[in-house]
């Protein structure tokens, strides 16, 4: 059942290319395609164990190529599968608002959709890593083509960088995978970890084989695997394809890239670069942080001089995810826990900000701040969800970017040194790398973004009623809208806004079902061998006279 969820949205692509599929029934497919993958989704998040939600669920494991050691092998843990709940939720939003935006080569538009909302859905469900980077490299490919056909002015020189971007950082982090499958079948024999001395790329065995490598080798597969999702995340220096993507990119484009296809870079950190390399990741989340911080403080101030409302949202991004990546160097369940939220809470709350403008540049051909302005008077229900929606991006309290910020940022003040020890849900004795001085540079970005996206809000919904004078040209063949949202757009924003309500008002739902996957990746990095997060005793080396103590996470006290 899990697999029908890529399986669904790639027949649906199928049967589009079919030539006796009309241009009219196109959409009438897409939507069906994407409408679909609910039933297999709501019936797995039934039978869905969530008290155990660290442990991979409905796991499937058939043959591909044996000689070679490969396998399609899928299964779905409680991160994963929000994610895929996510992606899911995301895909017949898209296509719906797609209906009058897109006009022009409309079977090739909702052939590559589709493809790209498969691909994405198996990046989450795939525990082999090949396969995994089939599916991670193979979700280019629409983009690519959504971009360059149905982009901006500048759309081809975006979709290039876009693709030389992403697809070198990929490789590279396809190099330090493979090593750490060559060093497992190498260096390592049954006797060291069950899989040592044969050729796997199960996920869950190369874990096991890289706790074995030196701490020298962990840093340069760290490096590799950093490099290339880092580039996808993206994390500052590395961000500067996505802002021109964004902005050519068409709506739909846009919302997948935000919502769904930023996280990709994200999870690959916390399910290969942390779990993978333990110890070079406390290592080097110094230098991590900081990039984020440097990020977040950046892009926050690139965002306050910008006139181009889609590239300020893009730019707010780089921000937002350096909060993200931040709390998963904390290395502690607030800040892991409010990572994961924000990839969640990010997706819902941007990809309804750029549905909103696609809505308005479909009326009026134009983003920029100087020739749009007070536009409640003419597009009252438009504005009221940007107000919503921008404050849900701000960290408005009550709404859901505020819960996903303040455990990031919980988090990492809880990582100092003189913290760690006292924190709630911290381990008794470890020693983190972090602090609040760090906590305290990050925090400004909360400021600045409220300041960036209020002046946009206050710019464009309130003061003077300010149209661009052009609007109305004959070369926009496009149908006719209504002067405010239509029933149709109200609708695509409903499910999203009633989202970020849920998710503000009670985060329980959500943080009770990443609390175990949150513990195990937390426990993982604290008892890898030689960890410097330990507690002094646990690092201490154990005398031949002495029994070898229980590992820390046998103790239910301790583990709770």
């Amino acid at each position: 059942m899990l697999s029908l969820l890529v399986i669904i949205p790639l027949l649906a692509a199928a049967l589009i290319a079919m030539p006796f599929v009309s241009r009219t029934r196109v959409v009438s497919v897409a939507f069906l395609g994407t409408l679909l993958p609910f039933v297999p989704l709501v019936m797995l998040a039934s039978r869905f164990d969530w008290t155990n939600g660290g442990v991979d669920q409905f796991t499937s494991k058939s043959a591909w190529l044996p000689d070679l050691g490969l396998q399609v092998l899928l299964g779905v843990d409680s991160i994963s599968f929000l994610l895929i709940a996510l992606t899911v939720l995301l895909g017949p939003i898209c296509i719906a608002a797609s209906l009058t935006a897109v006009t022009k080569r409309v079977k090739t538009y909702y052939f590559w959709l589709l493809v790209l909302q498969a691909a994405m859905c198996g990046v989450f469900m795939a525990r082999d890593v090949i396969l995994f980077y089939v599916f991670f490299e193979f979700t280019l490919i629409p983009m690519f083509v959504l971009i360059s056909l149905y982009g901006s002015t500048n759309r081809r020189k975006a979709a290039i960088k876009f693709f030389l971007y992403t697809f070198t950082g990929s490789v590279i982090a396809l190099a330090g995978l493979v090593y750490v499958a060559w060093f497992n079948a190498t260096q390592l024999t049954a006797g060291q970890v069950v899989s040592g001395g044969q050729w796997t790329f199960e996920v869950a065995a190369l874990r096991a084989a890289s706790q074995q490598m030196p701490a020298h080798t962990q840093a340069w597969v760290f490096a590799a695997l950093m490099l290339g999702f880092s580039i996808k995340v993206p994390l500052f220096p590395l961000h500067t394809w996505l802002p021109l993507a964004h902005t050519e990119a068409p709506t739909a484009g846009s919302v997948m890239l935000a919502g769904v296809l930023l996280k990709l870079g994200t999870y690959g950190i916390l399910v290969f670069a942390i779990p993978f390399c333990p110890l070079a990741a406390v290592a080097y989340s110094v230098f991590i942080a900081t990039l984020s911080i440097i990020g977040i403080v950046a892009a926050g101030l690139i965002c306050w001089v910008q006139t181009d409302v889609k590239k300020l949202v893009a730019y707010s991004s780089v921000a937002h995810l350096g909060f993200c990546v931040l709390g998963m160097f904390a290395f502690n369940a607030a800040g892991m826990q409010g990572a994961i939220l924000y990839m969640i809470n990010h997706g819902l709350s941007t990809g309804g900000l750029f549905l909103l403008i696609g809505m308005v540049y479909e009326r009026y051909h134009t983003r920029s701040m100087k020739e749009l302005g007070g536009l409640a008077a003419r597009m009252p229900v438009w504005s009221t969800f940007m107000v919503f929606f921008a404050m849900a991006s701000v960290g408005l309290p009550g709404l859901n970017g505020f819960v996903s910020e303040f455990l990031c940022l919980l988090g990492t003040f809880q990582a100092g040194p003189n913290w760690a020890a006292g924190a709630p849900g911290s381990i008794a004795g470890t020693v983190g790398t972090l602090g609040p001085i760090y906590a305290a540079i990050a925090g400004t970005g909360m400021i600045i973004a409220a300041i960036y996206l209020l002046y946009m809000v206050g710019k464009v919904c309130f003061g003077p009623l300010v149209e661009p004078h052009h609007h109305h040209d004959a070369e926009h063949d496009a149908p006719a809208l209504p002067p405010d949202l239509s029933a149709r757009e109200i609708t695509l924003l409903l499910p999203l806004a009633a989202l970020c309500l849920l998710l503000g008002v009670y985060p329980k739902i959500a943080t009770d079902a990443l609390e175990p996957a949150v513990s195990g990746r937390v426990r993982l990095v604290i008892d890898a061998p030689g960890s410097p997060l330990q507690p002094p005793l646990t690092r201490a080396p154990k005398t031949a006279a002495e029994p070898a103590a229980a590992p820390a996470s046998s103790a239910p006290s301790e583990s709770k």
